[in-house]
């Protein structure tokens, strides 16, 4: 994985991306993407589920470099705070105490 985020962070670079002025164009992707999973769940289309949730991890890596941060950090903060979370879980969303 560690490889394939590198792969990405250069790609972005390469096409001059990784500038922070560009943070919210790369937010409006991020969401684009996130909607493209939406549709790919409600057609029940795997394939297009699988593109779909790499697309979004690919705009989010490249969010995280614009504002100088790593997603590998970004992620273990999330962990960090919802690691011990309690609360249960209805109708499938998980609502914390």
């Amino acid at each position: 994985m560690q490889e394939t985020i590198k792969n990405v962070v250069q790609w972005a670079a390469d096409k001059n991306l990784l500038k922070k002025e560009n943070s919210l164009a790369q937010m409006a992707k991020v969401t684009e993407e996130v909607g493209e999973v939406a549709s790919a769940l409600l057609k029940k289309d795997t394939p297009k589920l699988i593109d779909g949730i790499g697309d979004v991890m690919v705009t989010l890596i490249i969010l995280a470099e614009q504002n100088q941060l790593r997603i590998e950090d970004c992620l273990e903060a999330a962990w960090v705070e919802i690691s011990n979370r309690s609360g249960k879980t209805v109708d499938g969303t998980f609502i914390k105490d």
